[in-house]
């Protein structure tokens, strides 16, 4: 190597560790010997403990868990929408329940479009029209009974008292409720659950959701049927029409509706294997794209956050995402290629195609690294995540959703249960940006019963065989490149987990043509070099929230602090939110 390149490799590795040094006065993580929950609502945290001190295993808590979330953060836990639950037992069992909302029986292809084909403002998100098939109460339903030791009513009885009992609602939980204010004095069944008095709740007060502790209670004492069948069901069908509502979910959608059990994505970085999500999500196949590209740089020796391992993360990130853009959609209705956008070799032509000093033309770069001509038949910031493992070391990653903050922001009358707006991770039209400034194609395109992509990416990264993380986040687009830059964190550059969380963050998503940022992501140094080799910069996005588990030490090499053996992580980003163990 000559000697200028060994002193940028000195200098960028200076830099990195006084960019390292800024998260130094983060809050150590939380650590406990025998079961570790972290979660984004410090009350369902508590839930899924006390199901692991009471025997429970890790499919148990994430199951109480999940029922809990859609009573105390409504803004995305819920009932009515759906999400992904990535599974690795300690026997070494590894599986994906894939319990994705669906597009409706009777949906179309250009359901969002008038006339002349331009998009319908708001049809996609803000009508009944935009709502999906739910599937939460499916998808947790098949993971207690496949997976899970404990009774059913056992496991609902805490989310039936938080919402029959209500609960004192502090000032995060409050800044949640008052982003959709407008939208649920536009709905009177939405008004009369989260308004008080038509005004918005202040910290302090108790919120209360008796109709929603009615349809936990049936659910409890039938299972799928107290959801999707009875007097549940055919409130939900009949809020279709409500307030000249045009939604199209009909009890035929609600009969079908089953959970998917799929073979989760799998890949390895620098020695770690990494078990993700499949499509319907893009989550897993990105992550491990970005994750073989980056395999072929020293991003440790580079340092963190230097320009040149900025550079080549950034051209990661764009490259796998117009692969996944392209590409990916539901299994039942695409055949993805799989084989070969994981294929390490695939990654190296990637890589051979990366400058190191320029940045790439997302406008210039299509799909066309893949080897053989394909016909290409050409997601919610507000989403939550959460982290569970085990005294016995079964490990849960669960990423479930309503997409947009409190969905359609639409209440199906006597229920409690706020309706997804899910349609709108469909390919509305080819080739235009849907909320998170996606671009997609027609893989991803609107059919009835079909499931929209995803970036949705609970994660679990294992070493021989055993756990050693567990994370995923909300944040849309985002999920990916945040779940991405917290592994990187902890395995390139030596963050314990609750640095690797903090650590600010940046995102490229191949269209638009730049990288967001957030604040202090890079030096101004930095910032001026990648100016100068092309790069451009936005604003960052709203917060996501990660959160996660590392197991046997804070970070990696590190020691155990007494006999604990686990380690979890809240993001600091937004006002709620609790790692807690025991």
């Amino acid at each position: 190597m000559k000697l200028d390149q060994l002193t940028k490799l000195f200098l960028a590795a200076t830099l990195a560790l006084c960019q390292f040094h800024t998260q130094a006065g983060t809050l150590p993580p939380v650590a406990a010997e025998h079961g570790m929950v972290v979660t984004a609502q410090h009350l369902a945290t508590h839930v899924g403990i006390d199901v692991l001190k009471a025997g429970g295993n890790a499919v148990d808590a994430a199951v109480a868990v999940g029922y809990a979330l859609a009573v105390v953060y409504p803004a995305a836990g819920n009932l009515g929408g759906g999400g992904f639950m990535t599974i690795q037992l300690a026997d070494g069992r590894k599986t994906f329940l894939d319990f994705r909302e669906k597009a409706p029986l009777a949906a179309t292809v250009y359901m969002f479009l008038d006339s002349n084909g331009d998009v319908v403002k708001g049809a996609s998100t803000d009508s009944m029209l935009a709502v999906g098939v739910p599937g939460t109460v499916s998808g947790m339903e098949l993971a207690r009974a496949k997976y899970g030791t404990m009774q059913r009513p056992a496991l609902l009885a805490p989310a039936i008292k938080y919402a029959q009992d209500g609960f004192v609602l502090e000032q995060g939980d409050v800044e949640m409720l008052l982003t959709a204010t407008d939208a649920f004095k536009k709905d009177p069944a939405s008004a009369a659950i989260f308004l008080n008095h038509g005004e918005p709740y202040k910290a302090g007060q108790k919120l209360v959701q008796r109709d929603l502790a009615h349809t936990l209670q049936l659910i409890s004492e039938n299972g799928v049927d107290g959801f999707y069948k009875g007097i549940v069901g055919s409130a939900i069908v009949a809020s279709m029409h409500m307030n000249t509502g045009k939604g199209i979910i009909t009890q035929a959608d609600l009969d079908q509706y089953q959970t998917r059990e799929l073979k989760p994505i799998e890949c390895t970085y620098r020695g770690y294997s990494i078990v993700s999500a499949p499509p319907p999500s893009s989550g897993g196949v990105a992550l491990c794209e970005m994750l073989n590209i980056l395999e072929g740089y020293p991003l440790q020796a580079l340092g963190y956050h230097s320009a040149q391992a900025v550079q080549f993360q950034i051209e990661a990130m764009r490259h796998a995402y117009v692969d996944r853009n392209s590409y990916l959609g539901d299994p039942d209705f695409v055949k993805n290629p799989l084989d070969t956008l994981l294929d390490k070799n695939y990654a190296a032509k990637i890589r051979a195609m990366i400058v190191a000093d320029r940045a790439g033309d997302s406008l210039l770069i299509k799909p066309g690294v893949y080897p053989h001509p394909v016909s290409v038949p050409h997601e919610g910031h507000n989403t939550t995540h959460y982290s569970i493992i085990d005294q016995w070391g079964n490990t849960v990653s669960v990423t479930y959703t309503l997409n947009d903050w409190f969905g359609a922001k639409l209440t199906a009358p006597h229920t409690g249960v706020l309706l997804n707006n899910e349609m709108d991770d469909f390919t509305i039209k080819a080739g235009v940006a849907n909320q998170y400034g996606l671009v997609q194609g027609a893989a991803n395109a609107i059919a009835p019963g079909k499931r929209p992509l995803s970036s949705m990416s609970p994660t679990i990264v294992s070493k021989d065989g055993k756990p050693v993380m567990v994370l995923g986040t909300p944040g849309g687009s985002r999920i990916i490149t945040t779940v991405l830059l917290t592994m990187l964190n902890v395995i390139d550059y030596g963050m314990d987990i609750q640095q690797a969380v903090d650590a600010p963050r940046f995102h490229q998503q191949w269209l638009p043509d730049y990288t967001n940022l957030e604040p202090d992501a890079i030096s101004a140094a930095t910032r001026k070099t990648l100016e100068g080799w092309g790069q451009k910069f936005g604003a960052p996005q709203e917060a996501n929230h990660v959160t996660a588990i590392f197991v046997g030490a804070p970070k990696l090499g590190g020691k155990a602090v007494a006999k604990n053996r686990y380690y979890g992580a809240n993001d600091t980003r937004r006002g709620t939110g609790l790692a807690l163990g025991y």
